[in-house]
């Protein structure tokens, strides 16, 4: 648009220009090549325009145009023409078969216009080119040979001859070219389908048209033609096996991939989209355990897949296309499910004999044990053990059975029931183990007699005791239970030698009781002894025995009787003294004896309801009157005395004696009373021959065994008798003395009466009971001494 403008504005001028001189035009041709060089000669203006050279040069010739550009120029020198610009003939007269320049020349004085026109003559300078450098086609590969296709066409700058003249294909077997040509018209060409297209074999076939013009030489230009094959659903997918194996191990986690299907279409676009699926088959449906991506055909596991309840899963898989009519293809896919030690061994018990007799002989069946694990393979294979130390084993049967049978003594009393550990491990790895316990309990047998708690049983009564009570409770006990522990008590000895036992115990049979029968008297019966049998109730029943020592102890129940001279009840005896007697002087000795024993038969001597002067004092356990000191004469003649002898029993019980002492002035009046004693004439008997040998036995036995023990005593070695203190000899207030040496005293007491002397001795009888008195001579009198550990008393 710009240059047309310009084009304008040149020739407005050169109108102007031809009004204002005069009009004297001439019509001149010439012609040019295109693309020549700057400088090319194009011709003579002076001889062309009749003038010389000078007239060029003195009128002042212009070449003026019309153009953007000035493509000529002239040399007012020599009148040549000449070319000075590049000439583009396409672009000077594009889509034109004759192209030429008008230009003017114009001399002055006067002013002549004159006409010159260049015919641009056509090089061949432009190749054919095409609008577009891709073509393409989308031909369906149904499409039947013959079809026809109008291509594009080739566009050459050039004219004439240097235009196209012909079209070329590249070799192919699917397409041919069939050109048309019309004479002065161009050149056209159509795309002829010579043979069936297979998209599956070639889905793409790129052809290139050559367009060729007719120049000397000739210019080509190509396009390149591209046939996409449209796709037809004539293919079905197909799997890239016939048959799919995959080994997944069991417990997989959910999610994980197992496979991914691959099956191809070779169809494309919605008839090569694959779409995979399950296909049920029966009851099985492969969608209960496992997941399948419809698009990319990835197979993951959506249950529990567990060996020991299936250990394979046959799947039929589909793939099926999206075509308009859908073609589908159908696979196999084997999914091996691989055991994992996942199963402990189970232990199964069968209880034959149970409870099991503790007399039970070894090799005895107890229970039967089966072993089983749900895996395979070693993981499957099961060993089975004990655990601890028990009398019984495992005997092996066949494969995974066994019998627990008794392997040792067993006894009830000592284990009355077994917790036996069994433990089956696998071979797995890591190998699983599980355990059983088996209680096991051991029934009694009767192979234990009752046994009670010594062979001895030491049981005291106090005498005096109501009939009915209870003397003392046996226990025995039988290790057994049940009816082999049930026991019964009897008598076995119903005689003794002082008395019927019968008549004076009773044992009851269910609670071991024994009961007195009669009150007993300890100055009549101290002690008895009997058996007592306890037996069980088992078959056979077991019995033993044990020796029941009953003592009597004894009560206070007899008051102290005085012996003569004193013994009138209620009279008043006497007593004579000289005026002259000194302190301490003997006055009598009152004597007294208490049938009881021990503390109860302990007598005591007291002065009571003294009346006048305090001139009189008794031994408190020897029973002698003496005196206090000198007489006076301030002092009575006739002192009036009450003696009040006391045992030591709870409570007390007690006798008194009167006696007046009489004050006289010379001695030969004193008559000692003994000398009124009356003699009872006693027969001798056996009995007193027996007393008279036991007592002359007893005291040469203590006198032998004092000499040993004394004699062992000085034999022993210094170092040895270090190990012991000396000797300690004591004397008492009453006139006693006693010997000690280490854990052994001895109490010796000696009346100071010169018709008798009394030795009493205070040993143990009774282990659990204080030591009771032991009288050498009936009527003595003792004090009791309480016996500690290793220690007896003599008096």
């Amino acid at each position: 648009m710009v240059r047309r403008r310009q084009r304008e504005c040149v020739w407005i001028q050169c109108v102007a220009l031809l009004c204002l001189a005069d009009w004297s035009a001439a019509q001149i041709y010439y012609s040019v090549s295109e693309e020549v060089d700057k400088g090319t000669f194009v011709g003579y203006l002076t001889k062309d325009l009749n003038l010389n050279v000078h007239e060029l040069e003195s009128r002042g010739l212009r070449i003026v145009s019309g153009y953007s550009k000035s493509y000529f120029d002239v040399n007012v020198r020599t009148g040549l023409f000449y070319v000075v610009e590049r000439i583009d003939r396409e672009q000077l007269c594009p889509n034109t078969v004759k192209c030429s320049l008008n230009i003017q020349a114009i001399l002055s004085n006067p002013v002549q216009l004159h006409r010159i026109e260049v015919n641009i003559l056509d090089v061949n300078d432009n190749a054919p080119s095409f609008d577009e450098k891709l073509y393409t086609f989308n031909i369906s590969e149904s499409l039947s040979p013959g079809e026809r296709y109008l291509i594009p066409i080739a566009i050459d700058a050039d004219t004439g001859n240097n235009s196209v003249k012909s079209y070329m294909l590249s070799p192919n077997e699917h397409f041919s070219l069939d050109v048309q040509s019309g004479g002065e018209q161009s050149v056209s060409a159509e795309l002829v389908l010579e043979k069936a297209l297979d998209r599956e074999k070639q889905a793409v076939i790129k052809l290139i048209l050559t367009a060729v013009d007719g120049g000397k030489p000739p210019r080509s230009g190509t396009l390149q033609i591209v046939v996409n094959v449209i796709d037809v659903n004539d293919n079905t997918p197909t799997f890239s096996k016939p048959l799919y194996k995959v080994r997944v191990s069991e417990n997989i986690e959910f999610g994980t991939t197992v496979i991914i299907l691959n099956a191809t279409d070779l169809d494309e676009g919605e008839n090569g989209k694959i779409v995979y699926s399950f296909i049920k088959r029966g009851k099985v449906n492969p969608s209960d355990m496992f997941d399948i991506n419809p698009d990319t055909g990835e197979i993951t596991v959506k249950g529990n897949l567990n060996y020991e309840e299936t250990p394979a899963y046959e799947i039929r898989v589909q793939a099926t296309d999206q075509g308009t009519i859908p073609r589908s293809a159908h696979g196999k896919l084997l999914v091996e499910i691989m055991d994992v030690n996942d199963n402990s061994p189970e232990i199964s018990v069968t209880s034959l004999t149970n409870p099991v007799k503790e007399d039970a002989e070894i090799e005895t069946v107890v229970a039967l044990i089966t072993v089983t694990d749900a895996d395979g393979g070693k993981n499957g294979i099961t060993n089975c053990k004990l655990v601890g130390s028990v009398p019984f084993k495992l005997k092996y049967n066949y494969k995974n059975d066994y019998s627990l049978v008794v392997d040792g003594p067993l006894d009830r009393e000592n284990v009355s029931q077994y917790n036996v550990t069994i433990t089956a491990t696998d071979e797995g790895t890591p190998p699983l183990s599980s355990t059983s316990v088996i209680t096991v309990h051991v029934s009694d047998v009767n192979d234990n007699a009752p046994r009670f708690s010594g062979p001895v049983i030491n049981c005291y009564v106090k005498e005096n005791s109501p009939v009915g009570a209870v003397v003392y409770t046996m226990t025995a006990l039988d290790p057994d239970i049940d009816e082999n522990a049930k026991l019964t008590y009897s008598l076995v000895n119903r005689l003794s030698k002082s008395m019927s036992i019968t008549s004076a115990v009773n044992v009851n049979s269910d609670t071991g009781e024994i009961v007195s029968l009669q009150s007993f008297n300890y100055e009549e019966v101290k002690t008895f002894q009997f058996k007592v049998q306890a037996t069980d109730s088992g078959v056979p029943p077991l019995s033993s025995n044990v020796t029941v020592y009953v003592y009597i102890l004894d009560e206070n129940d007899n008051s102290p009787g005085i012996l003569a001279p004193y013994s009138e009840h209620g009279s008043v005896n006497s007593e004579n003294i000289p005026y002259s007697a000194e302190a301490g002087y003997f006055v009598a000795k009152i004597r007294a004896v208490d049938a009881d024993s021990g503390y109860n038969a302990l007598l005591s001597y007291h002065i009571s309801e003294p009346k006048g002067t305090n001139l009189f004092r008794i031994g408190t356990s020897t029973g002698e009157i003496r005196t206090k000191r000198r007489m006076s004469d301030n002092d009575l003649k006739t002192h009036p005395l009450v003696v009040l002898v006391s045992d030591n029993g709870e409570p007390s019980l007690s006798a008194t004696v009167s006696i007046d002492v009489v004050v006289v002035e010379s001695t030969v009046e004193i008559k000692t009373q003994f000398r009124h004693v009356p003699v009872k004439e006693e027969s001798f008997s056996d009995l007193h021959l027996y007393l008279l040998i036991a007592i002359a036995s007893v005291s040469v036995i203590f006198l032998l065994s004092l000499i040993s023990l004394i004699a062992v005593k000085c034999l022993r070695t210094e170092g040895t008798f270090n190990r012991y203190s000396p000797p300690i000899i004591t004397t008492h207030p009453d006139g006693s003395w006693s010997c000690s040496k280490s854990t052994q005293q001895y109490d010796v007491c000696f009346s100071s009466d010169t018709l008798k002397s009394d030795v009493a001795v205070f040993p143990a009888p009774f282990p659990p009971v204080d030591a009771e008195l032991i009288s050498i001579n009936e009527g003595d009198t003792f004090n009791r001494t309480q016996t500690l550990p290793n220690t007896e008393k003599v008096r």
